[in-house]
């Protein structure tokens, strides 16, 4: 009688391997890659960021388009330009005294 070695299968073992590996693989890049979850979530803080300096930005452009046409030919705030006068020019009215 001959006897006959059973060798273990290499193939199954080698493919679910294989597949293990690229699914390890393929989690990892949906969570961690470029295009993951955490960067998606990076993305959208840094989004939220952005925001709130543009709001920021536009009070401060609206401000300023404010102040110019108040100080424009077609309407003169007299306060502003005084406010302006003394703050940019150092300018002082005659009856006024300067105490340092």
């Amino acid at each position: 009688m001959a006897v006959t070695k059973s060798r273990p299968a290499v193939g199954p073992i080698l493919f679910f391997g294989v597949a293990f590996s690229l699914a390890v693989y393929f989690t990892f890049a949906a969570v961690q890659g470029e295009y993951g979850l955490f960067s998606r979530t990076e993305i959208l803080a840094e989004t939220q960021l952005l925001e709130i300096q543009l709001a920021s930005m536009q009070d401060d452009v609206a401000r300023m388009e404010n102040l110019t046409r108040r100080l424009s030919d077609d309407y003169l705030d007299l306060d502003l330009l005084d406010q302006q006068a003394r703050s940019v020019l150092g300018l002082i009215r005659g009856d006024e005294m300067v105490i340092r």
